[in-house]
């Protein structure tokens, strides 16, 4: 391991955890959060954020085939057009800087068709907390499996 875990900042540690529970009121399926977060982590490999987050989505109810796919989501028939807008959504932000339009109009009309305002909130807030976990975890080599959160 590089350095600190970030936990060992309780303040900052205890804001992040506020900003995460917050996600949690704006209305978003708590499976559709979950998936969210694993598809940000996968792309930012995170492999503390991805094993996490695929055990945070089976507590939430989510099936072993489902997880298996999320990486290939616009492939499989797993997904319902709820959640593969907020896993395009999800995609957009994570690699802002990789095109000229970062999120591009299709796509955000295509979450908001699914999601009223609160709930666009909820995942955007999701995906920036999950990106900020996955900065600090990757940064200093956060094991999979380890318990420093």
């Amino acid at each position: 391991m590089k350095g600190t875990a970030p936990g060992s900042f309780p303040s900052a540690n205890n804001a992040i955890f506020a900003l995460l529970k917050a996600t949690k009121t704006g209305g978003v399926p708590e499976k559709t959060l979950e998936l969210a977060h694993l598809r940000a982590s996968q792309i930012n490999g995170c492999s503390f954020c991805v094993d996490s987050g695929a055990r945070s989505a089976r507590k939430a109810g989510e099936t072993d085939e489902r997880l298996f796919a999320v990486a290939a989501w616009r492939e499989t028939p797993y997904f319902t057009d709820a959640e593969r807008a907020a896993l395009a959504l999800t995609e957009v932000v994570t690699r802002l800087a990789d095109q000229t339009d970062p999120v591009p109009d299709a796509i955000w009309d295509e979450a908001a068709r699914h999601y009223d305002e609160q709930g666009l909130a909820a995942l955007i807030l999701m995906i920036a907390v999950t990106n900020l976990f996955n900065r600090l975890n990757a940064t200093i080599r956060q094991v999979a499996g380890s318990q420093n959160w």
